[in-house]
């Protein structure tokens, strides 16, 4: 299967999807959306693993309702994409080390150096309050500031990137980047320096798309195996 950015766009955004649920980063809950134009692509309410490209459902971005089908989170999308004209796609997932985070911290530094991928840090949403509402999603995007992803106090976290499987890997390096946070927030670690943090953040364009391009086969691979 080759995943490209010249697929249709319902087509990135359902495989990204699937892979999210086969990487284990969403339960029943989560979702993925991309920009095309003066609309967003994105999940409807239901299983990401079973999610096709036919099930995908258009909104405008200038929407004021949404519409039939559609996770009610997806305010939370559409301020991102208002706020940051140049994010192509969003994910939407729960990894359970990001849980943990968001009850223990208000922003975590970068872990290792994927890590620096995602920002100088990743800020905590400070609210449990779920994201259904438009007004809700304006402060969850002010609230991102210049990082890729935010951790959603006691809901899991959202990421944005340039493409579905691209935000796909922003969300795995998030989960990584919990994970590792957590198992060293107890010890004396070195701290990255600023020479070290910027050396990772030049290669993102680079090697974050592969990362991607690689979790979107990997998890390909497992579903037909099954």
């Amino acid at each position: 299967m080759s995943f490209s950015t010249t697929q249709p766009i319902e087509v990135q955004v359902s495989d990204a999807a699937r892979a999210m649920a086969t990487m284990g980063l969403v339960d029943a809950f989560g979702h993925v959306s991309a920009r095309e134009f003066g609309h967003m692509v994105i999940t409807p309410a239901a299983d990401l693993e079973t999610v096709e490209a036919s099930n995908c459902i258009r909104v405008p971005l200038n929407a004021t309702s949404l519409p039939p089908g559609c996770p009610a989170e997806a305010w939370a999308h559409l301020a991102l994409y208002h706020r940051f004209p140049a994010t192509g796609a969003i994910a939407r997932a729960q990894p359970a080390a990001s849980l943990a985070v968001g009850m223990l911290a208000d922003r975590i530094a970068p872990t290792h150096g994927q890590a620096c991928w995602l920002g100088d840090s990743v800020p905590v949403y400070p609210s449990a309050l779920l994201v259904r509402e438009a007004d809700r999603g304006l402060r969850l995007a002010e609230a991102i500031g210049a990082s890729d992803a935010l951790i959603l106090r006691g809901n899991g976290a959202i990421t944005m990137a340039a493409d579905p499987a691209t935000a796909v890997a922003t969300m795995s390096v998030l989960a990584a980047a919990c994970t590792v946070w957590l198992e060293t927030r107890d010890a004396p670690v070195a701290a990255m320096s600023a020479e070290e943090v910027r050396s990772w953040q030049a290669v993102k364009h680079e090697l974050l798309p592969r990362l991607g391009a690689h979790l979107l086969r990997k998890a390909a691979t497992t579903r037909a195996a099954r």
